[in-house]
């Protein structure tokens, strides 16, 4: 049970317990969803949490942040033979740019799936903090007596989550796998099958840049800059807000993320290329990039930069005029020139009886 000033007692002679549908909720009655069930003031920042170190290891604490990322739930097998599970989600706040939490139970994963990243604000009563020597740092475990209120109504979250969305805006705190400006989602989770054309549509008849249309397309790889100058395809990024580095003896040089911390930022390389999608419909410029890239190819960074000109051109040739199932994802963005920004999400060589049974599909 979770430590309150306040006790209920409940007896058989005077006491009645029913669940509640939702037609018999007293609306005013839902506004205490966004109150925490703790004193709003008595919690810890991350950044309090970092300072504090291992003085807080086993200590049960109130934790105030933002959801930076949520992983899925993995199942393992003990050495006595259980079966267990685990998945851990990444938090931040105006302090700390990424600190673990693990959540064990059912109950808390299903929960934390529902949360969006950098839309979603905890207040999390009672969570264990410990020293996880593996990582040299703290970690947030949720146990039994944890409760989770989302985005609560407190002038600290409201502005915690403002500064959630100023990420979004500014494209900070992104992961390897995600585009700069967009939310990691799952491939098995992109269902819907367009043309070039209705996708690029669709996207453009959205009005909110962070509403991206996520799709598969049947199309071939008609461009792709993969033998052009090194200094084209493969970029330097920074570590924390992975924009590019063009000095790596000035490092990151962006204004808002030195803002969030002075430090020097570490810089990792990545594939950057430029390409263009194209079915019978039209033509989409895109871009690939990342481990996505890495995937496409079959080739690491360092892979890449040992390969010949040759080589190269032998590369791009498997991928050019070949028709390939392509999961991809678009928004609209102004300062593009075609009023759109697409990134190739995933990429492979289409089944010819698949291919051919959506193509008839999308053409009804």
């Amino acid at each position: 049970s979770l430590h309150s000033y306040y006790k209920l007692l409940i007896s058989e002679v005077h006491s009645l317990v029913k669940i509640c549908t939702k037609h018999d909720t007293d609306n005013s009655l839902l506004a205490l969803l966004s109150i925490p069930p703790k004193d709003p003031n008595d919690y810890y920042s991350l950044g309090d949490i970092v300072a504090n170190g291992q003085s807080l290891n086993g200590k049960i604490i109130n934790v105030l942040a933002a959801v930076r990322w949520v992983g899925e739930m993995k199942t393992f097998t003990t050495s006595d033979k259980r079966k267990g599970q685990r998945c851990e989600v990444k938090l931040f706040d105006d302090t700390v740019d990424s600190f673990a939490m693990i959540c064990w139970d059912n109950a808390s994963i299903q929960l934390a799936q529902t949360w969006i990243p950098r839309e979603t604000v905890l207040f999390a009563s009672e969570m264990r903090i410990n020293y996880d020597s593996f990582r040299n740092s703290m970690v947030a475990t949720v146990i039994s007596k944890t409760i989770f209120t989302t985005n609560p109504d407190m002038p600290e979250a409201y502005a915690l989550l403002r500064y959630a969305r100023d990420c979004i805006e500014n494209g900070l705190f992104v992961e390897e796998n995600e585009d700069l400006f967009g939310d990691s989602i799952k491939l098995e989770t992109i269902k819907d099958v367009y043309t070039v054309r209705q996708i690029r549509d669709r996207a453009l008849q959205s009005n909110d840049k962070n509403n991206p249309v996520y799709g598969i397309v049947f199309a071939y790889i008609s461009k792709l800059n993969i033998d052009s100058i090194a200094d084209k395809i493969v970029r330097n990024r920074c570590s924390q807000c992975h924009y590019p580095v063009t000095d790596l003896s000035k490092g990151c040089t962006y204004v808002f993320c030195n803002e969030v911390s002075a430090d020097l930022k570490s810089v990792y390389t990545t594939l950057d290329f430029q390409v263009d999608v194209s079915d019978h419909t039209g033509t989409l410029s895109g871009n690939l990039s990342g481990s996505a890239a890495e995937d496409t190819l079959s080739c690491t960074v360092d892979g890449f930069f040992n390969l010949t000109e040759d080589q190269k051109t032998s590369l791009k040739w498997n991928f050019l005029l070949e028709r390939c199932k392509i999961y991809l994802k678009a928004s609209i963005a102004s300062n593009s020139k075609n009023g759109l920004r697409v990134t190739i999400l995933c990429c492979k060589a289409a089944d010819p009886n698949e291919a051919v049974k959506h193509i008839k599909a999308t053409t009804l």
